[in-house]
């Protein structure tokens, strides 16, 4: 996000992040994490000082159910797919509620990397329909507790490698590209695909939206400056926000990645996302924002009524 612009944060709504022109000044800089969710009444709280509105609420949110009903269990590569299944180590309820929540506003230092960032997920999707232990390895240690819901919606992530009766999935937290592996055989596991992609090109200035590997649209974009660039690698689409009162954006996407320069937009995460900039398209086709993807309104209608769901990998190269 640029600074000077208002952005979406935490579980549950839409936060500071870029402050508008003329009100708060840039993002602050870089402080200690917090591990673990902010309760969802503070963070409207914080929200609601620092955007200058009552309240947030999630917009209608384009469900991977409603793009594909049937899972795709032969989606992405299968590692050693002769190996037998690994049981999970046993979580009890009041060990799953104290692990740290796996959400935008937290951090997992011990989450296992993504290796291969580079590359696009194969758009198999996961949802814990319950809060469902993330573990560090199939059969390892438990690290977080992945939460059905975020910002208000309902919580999707990419699958980005898998293994008999197992998937590691990609992990909205800090720091970023952290991932975590998910047992198949829990019944609060749903599994759903999405057609789409989205590729931000940081050099051309361009956001593509990727269809059944075609490109079907392309914008010109505005995104991070070089002392708060946007961050690269794969990530996905966490939300869909609209603010009751909006300023810059009538809808935010916050993403599952967070700004390497800030860990704070005006008082919340640094949680970067996709969001038009209503005030001049002069941000466009440039370097402008503190990380955030600034978008013109017209790419924000086009992914609402192509139905582009929560969960959709995002490629930043």
């Amino acid at each position: 996000m640029a600074t000077g612009e208002q952005y979406v944060n935490e579980s549950g709504a839409a936060a500071a992040a870029e402050s508008a022109p003329g009100t708060v000044g840039p993002p602050r800089k870089p402080r200690a994490s917090r591990t673990g969710m902010v309760p969802p009444a503070a963070l409207l709280a914080a929200i609601a000082a620092a955007v200058g509105v009552a309240a947030v609420s999630a917009a209608p949110t384009p469900s991977p159910a409603a793009v594909a009903q049937a899972a795709a269990p032969a989606d992405g590569q299968l590692e050693n797919p002769g190996d037998d299944v690994v049981a999970p180590v046993p979580v009890a309820p009041d060990d799953l509620a104290a692990l740290p929540q796996a959400v935008t506003d937290a951090t997992v230092a011990n989450a296992p990397p993504d290796r291969d960032r580079g590359s696009a997920p194969s758009g198999q999707l996961v949802h814990p329909t319950t809060a469902v232990a993330v573990y560090a390895s199939p059969g390892g240690t438990p690290i977080a507790a992945l939460p059905p819901t975020e910002f208000g919606g309902d919580t999707w992530v990419p699958v980005i490698g898998k293994r008999p009766g197992w998937v590691q999935v990609m992990l909205p937290v800090r720091p970023n590209g952290a991932s975590g592996w998910i047992y198949l055989d829990d019944p609060a596991v749903t599994l759903a695909r999405t057609p789409f992609r989205l590729v931000v090109d940081r050099a051309a200035f361009a956001l593509s939206l990727v269809q059944d590997g075609r490109q079907v649209a392309r914008w010109t974009v505005g995104v991070g400056k070089p002392e708060s660039v946007t961050p690269p690698g794969r990530t996905f689409v966490l939300a869909y926000v609209r603010p009751d009162h909006p300023t810059y954006s009538r809808l935010v996407l916050p993403l599952g990645a967070h700004s390497d320069t800030y860990l704070s937009y005006g008082g919340a995460s640094g949680t970067t996302g996709i969001h038009a900039w209503t005030y001049t398209d002069s941000v466009l086709g440039k370097q402008s924002s503190d990380g955030c993807i600034r978008v013109p309104q017209q790419a924000l209608d086009a992914l609402v009524n192509l139905n582009v769901p929560v969960g959709t990998p995002v490629l930043i190269k």
